[in-house]
């Protein structure tokens, strides 16, 4: 049974929402992820979303760009944590999905993460997942330590290389 459902309102939204599978795979955490669209698909939608908790979901991470509904109406049904990942567009440069999905109102929060933030959507739903299992808590702070080093180690590599050179 999947503890997250990912849901996208396009499929051009996999390269971003890809990234947060990636980080749940990493990390241990069952995902199941969709294609649904909340305008053309009403019906898929609206059934999705109010079997998500019998389904056994803890978090959604939704995905959208443009007028962004799909994670606002998903936290309007479905009872437990919801987190928006604004996509990038053309026309406003995804600051016409950022403002769609974290301006709701009042009663109906969605978390919200950066522009095209996947992987951020996908470390936030772990760390939720976290308050209630030590395993993953031990695992996401292995990650942290990860990313840690790899900074520690690109720094490393700066100061060998001297900052003239580094980079080019």
């Amino acid at each position: 049974m999947a503890q997250v459902g990912i849901i996208m309102g396009s499929d051009s939204d996999m390269p971003v929402m890809r990234k947060a599978a990636d980080v749940l795979k990493e990390l241990g955490v069952t995902f199941d992820m969709h294609i649904i669209s909340a305008h053309r698909e009403p019906d898929v939608f609206f059934e999705y979303a109010k079997g998500a908790e019998e389904a056994g979901y803890k978090v959604i991470i939704a995905g959208a760009g443009m007028a962004a509904h799909l994670p606002g109406m998903c936290a309007a049904i479905f009872p437990m944590p919801v987190i928006g990942v604004p996509m990038h567009t053309t026309s406003l440069g995804g600051r016409d999905s950022l403002y769609s999905i974290v301006q709701m109102p009042s009663g109906i929060p969605v978390a919200t993460v950066a522009i095209g933030g996947g992987a951020n959507a996908g470390i936030l739903a772990a760390k939720i997942l976290a308050t209630s299992d030590s395993e993953l808590l031990s695992r996401l702070k292995e990650y942290t330590k990860g990313m840690k080093e790899a900074v520690q180690k690109k720094d490393a590599a700066l100061q060998d290389t001297g900052y003239e050179n580094y980079g080019k």
